[in-house]
C-alpha cells in the first residue's frame, strides 16, 4: 500500500511539494502482481514474520500468510481500513497468524521482524532507516518504488503496471536490502587485530598479525562478510552475538579464529 499512515505520521518532515501531492493521492493499492514479486523477492517462507508498514486494505500480510505461510502485522493509522483488514484476513483463514493494528510507524516496535515491507514516500523511507539498519543483521527490507537514498538496494527489479495511478512511468521498482551486521571498528584475537570499516553493506578491512598486514574489501550480506571475486586475500567470516568468527581461513587468520571488539 502506499497509504496514509506512513504520511501522516511523517508529519512536518513532508516538504511542502510532498504534502500537496499527499493531499491529492492519500492511498494507492499496491496491485496483486506487485504484491506477489515484492513477497517473492523477500523470499518470505513459513518461518518468517513479516511487517508491513502502511498496511492499508492488508493485502500484503494476508497474501504472506495464505501465500507463503508466514505470520504477520500490519501498521496503520487509519482506523476503518485496520477494520477492513481484519475482516478480509477472517474471510482469507489465516486471522490466527496476523494481527493489524492502528499505529504510528516511528513508534512502533519493529524487532520481531525478519520482512519488512512498504509503500512508502522518500522523506519517510529515510526517517525509518537509522531504525531499519538497527534491525537483527538479515532482516529483509523490500521497498515499493522508493529507495533508502545512499543504502543502496542489494537487489532491484521492476515490473510492468499498466494502470499504475501514480507517476508518468506505467512500472513499479521493487528494492531488496538486507540489513547489514555492524562491523564498524577494531576486533582482536589476541595478537590479532583486525580494523574493520563499513558503509551500510560494504566494507574494507585491514588485518595485522605476525608483524605482517593483509587488506582486503567486501560485502556484507546479513550476518556474513564475503570478500570481493577479486581479492587477494579471501577469509570469510560470520557476525555472530558481536563478535566475528571466521568460517573460512586465510593465511595468518585460521578457521575458528574469534575476534571480539577491542
Amino acid at each position: 500500500m502506499f497509504a496514509t499512515a506512513a504520511l501522516l505520521a511523517a508529519g512536518p518532515s513532508l516538504s511542502a511539494e510532498t504534502a500537496a501531492w499527499v493531499e491529492e493521492v492519500p492511498f494507492i493499492t499496491t496491485p496483486d502482481h506487485v504484491t506477489l514479486a515484492m513477497l517473492e523477492l523477500a523470499e518470505v517462507g513459513a518461518a518468517d514474520h513479516l511487517v508491513d508498514l502502511g498496511s492499508g486494505d492488508g493485502r500484503i500480510v494476508i497474501t504472506a500468510a495464505r501465500r507463503f505461510g508466514a505470520s504477520g502485522l500490519g501498521l496503520e493509522i487509519v482506523p476503518d481500513l485496520v477494520a477492513r483488514s481484519e475482516a478480509s484476513a477472517r474471510q482469507a483463514g489465516v486471522a490466527d497468524r496476523v494481527q493489524f493494528r492502528v499505529q504510528d510507524l516511528f513508534e512502533a516496535d519493529l524487532s520481531k521482524a525478519s520482512v519488512i515491507t512498504m509503500y512508502l514516500l522518500p522523506e519517510v523511507n529515510l526517517r525509518l532507516r537509522p531504525r531499519i539498519l538497527a534491525l537483527a543483521p538479515g532482516t529483509r527490507i523490500v521497498s515499493h518504488d522508493w529507495d533508502m537514498g545512499e543504502w543502496e538496494p542489494d537487489r532491484t527489479i521492476t515490473l510492468p503496471v499498466p494502470d499504475k495511478a501514480v507517476g508518468r512511468e506505467k512500472s513499479s521498482r521493487l528494492h531488496l536490502w538486507r540489513v547489514p551486521a555492524p562491523v564498524q571498528g577494531r576486533w582482536c584475537a589476541g595478537p590479532t587485530k583486525l580494523e574493520m570499516t563499513q558503509r551500510f553493506q560494504t566494507y574494507q578491512a585491514r588485518l595485522s598479525v605476525g608483524g605482517r598486514d593483509h587488506a582486503w574489501s567486501g560485502r556484507l550480506q546479513g550476518a556474513a562478510l564475503l570478500p570481493a571475486v577479486d581479492a587477494g586475500y579471501r577469509p570469510r567470516l560470520a557476525w555472530r552475538e558481536g563478535t566475528l568468527q571466521v568460517e573460512a581461513g586465510a593465511p595468518g587468520l585460521p578457521t575458528g579464529t574469534r575476534l571480539t571488539a577491542c
